[in-house]
């Protein structure tokens, strides 16, 4: 059977405003915890996949309960079950990877594993490679339309962004990708989703759960600082005609060495 997992978390809106305090401490406000942004992509193409393939579908997220909200977002959009691993409040992306891999371990069945582009919070996508690195399955980055995917074969085909326009690549499964937000639009959660999100029990598992021991973060943000006020001063050049005002903009800039 086809066996898709997508990993997903909560992240603030983007839209909130964010205020670092004295401490280096970075607050959101009142700020609202909605599905991270690029997840929405991969939600949705786990989802077009697994309806594809007749196959299944799994959601997961790695945190406290805050994430289950996440969770159910993405069983409201269609996503067959859900699964919530306890980690640390500030885990990096080793200890995801450690966690994310040891949960597609457990599950035995996978056969690709969809990410979104990053987690808004962090600008961060190391997770996604470790994850794969970890799980010893090749990894394509910036996949902006699947072409082919044969779960009998084992085989996947892509399309991907890169600056010089895009690139065609195919890999044999299992593997891990991260999807751009070109690979579809994304879907909306029903009413009847809705309904059975609401009623889901979500399962939590540990380490211990999955045979792996949680460490100190490799990597610990110490804070977090307000970029330096800028200051300076506003000169007006003026001249009765443009050549004029060209050579007084030379001149000033020649006296600041600025040339």
């Amino acid at each position: 059977m086809a066996h898709i997992v997508v990993f997903t978390r909560n992240t603030p809106d983007t839209a909130a405003k964010v205020e670092v305090g004295a401490n280096g401490a970075v607050t959101w406000g009142t700020a609202q915890l909605v599905l991270n942004p690029w997840d929405e992509y991969s939600v949705t193409e786990a989802v077009l996949q697994r309806d594809a393939h007749k196959g299944k579908a799994t959601v997961i997220s790695i945190g406290g309960e805050a994430h289950s909200d996440a969770l159910k977002q993405a069983l409201a959009i269609g996503i067959d079950e859900a699964i919530r691993i306890e980690s640390p409040a500030e885990h990096d992306p080793l200890t995801f990877a450690t966690l994310a891999a040891a949960a597609v371990r457990k599950l035995g069945d996978v056969s690709l594993i969809i990410f979104g582009k990053e987690f808004v919070d962090s600008n961060s996508d190391a997770h996604i490679y470790m994850t794969a690195r970890k799980l010893g399955w090749n990894a394509i980055g910036a996949v902006s339309k699947i072409l082919a995917l044969d779960f009998a074969a084992q085989t996947l085909r892509v399309e991907r962004m890169i600056e010089e326009g895009k690139q065609v690549l195919s890999t044999r499964l299992p593997c891990v990708i991260s999807v751009l937000k070109d690979i579809n639009a994304p879907k909306s959660p029903s009413l009847i989703g809705i309904r059975k999100a609401s009623k889901a029990t979500i399962p939590v598992w540990t380490a211990a759960d999955l045979g792996v021991s949680v460490e100190s973060p490799a990597v610990q943000i110490s804070a977090y600082r307000n970029l330096p006020v800028r200051s300076g001063t506003c000169q007006i050049i003026e001249g009765s005609s443009d050549q004029e005002k060209a050579e007084k903009l030379i001149d000033i800039l020649l006296k600041e060495k600025a040339l």
